[in-house]
């Protein structure tokens, strides 16, 4: 099994073109199964993919649950256990893919958080001071908010990136997809003060040779990493009411807002790199489930009994 799982870490990086996280993600499943069917299974000593069952796999899935794993991350192991198996089908390893008759574990439904503009208008006021780390904390948080960029796309801009006098920005999004978005002028103002605060090439890049320097940079002068930013986002978020929230809660804000202001879903799926309009449309229901939550919340006579069917777009 080592080298089928070799051979599908190079087709994702070659072939899908999956971030590193992405194809780390799916080695850390893949042997993570490899281990439990060689502990569960003392006789399989060389594990071959096309002796696996159906079976093993849900056995697979009840000691994740016995472990107390939560359903998003079972659900994400069993997805990287079908496209495994679907890769080694095209190369006609196995004939059958096992993973596939297994029904996904039940997803818990939640509302992820989105900040009200008063809390995002708040959070990119927190860096306070003109020091280089509050400059660079500030701009980072606006273009967050400003372009609803990943973390991981945003950590990727570099200078030849910005398009200040147009407003826009070019980001390389997942499966090394790129796309061209807007930027507003508090963000760009604010990255404009870090970089006069801090110029992208001094005497070491130029003896060093590189062609790309991040713009957004740690103490050492290095591209600062996914959870660098996560820390930053949090520990300002922290002040809000609350709580702290993640940067991608600020990506959740970006569209949701948009929507609020008259932004139309095709806009806001480009914006977003959404490939699928589908995917787009959630932001229509977390908007009418947010009124909803804060309606029956606020208002004194909006109590709903268990017996009330809510109508929602001409269906009960």
């Amino acid at each position: 099994m080592d080298d089928a799982i070799r051979a599908f870490m190079t087709f994702l990086e070659l072939e899908r073109h999956a971030s590193h996280e992405t194809v780390r993600n799916y080695a850390s499943d893949l042997r993570q199964f490899q281990t439990f069917m060689t502990t569960e299974y003392p006789d399989v000593r060389a594990l071959d993919p096309a002796t696996v069952q159906t079976e093993s796999i849900r056995a697979y899935l009840h000691w994740l649950d016995r472990k107390r794993e939560k359903s998003s991350s079972m659900a994400r192991k069993l997805a990287s256990l079908r496209s495994f198996y679907r890769y080694l089908q095209r190369e006609g390893v196995v004939g059958l893919n096992p993973a596939e008759v297994i029904r996904t574990p039940k997803q818990p439904k939640h509302l992820p958080r989105v900040l009200t503009k008063d809390d995002a208008a708040a959070l990119m006021d927190f860096p306070a001071g003109q020091t280089e780390a509050s400059l660079r904390d500030r701009a980072l948080l606006e273009t967050l908010y400003s372009t609803g960029a990943r973390v991981s796309e945003l950590v990727g801009i570099n200078p030849e990136d910005l398009r200040l006098s147009e407003g826009l920005v070019h980001l390389r999004g997942k499966g090394r997809k790129e796309r061209i978005v807007p930027i507003g002028d508090m963000a760009l103002r604010a990255i404009q003060a870090y970089l006069d605060q801090r110029p992208l090439v001094d005497s070491r890049d130029l003896r060093s040779k590189r062609v790309s320097f991040p713009v957004f940079r740690n103490s050492r002068g290095g591209r600062l990493t996914t959870r660098s930013v996560a820390r930053i986002v949090a520990r300002y978020s922290n002040r809000l009411a609350g709580g702290s929230v993640s940067p991608h809660t600020l990506r959740h804000s970006f569209a949701t807002h948009l929507l609020d202001e008259g932004a139309d879903l095709r806009s806001i799926q480009e914006m977003l790199g959404h490939a699928s309009l589908t995917t787009t449309q959630k932001y229509t229901h977390l908007a009418t489930d947010q009124l909803l939550a804060v309606y029956d919340k606020t208002h004194p006579r909006a109590g709903r009994s268990t017996s009330v069917r809510v109508v929602k777009d001409g269906k009960p």
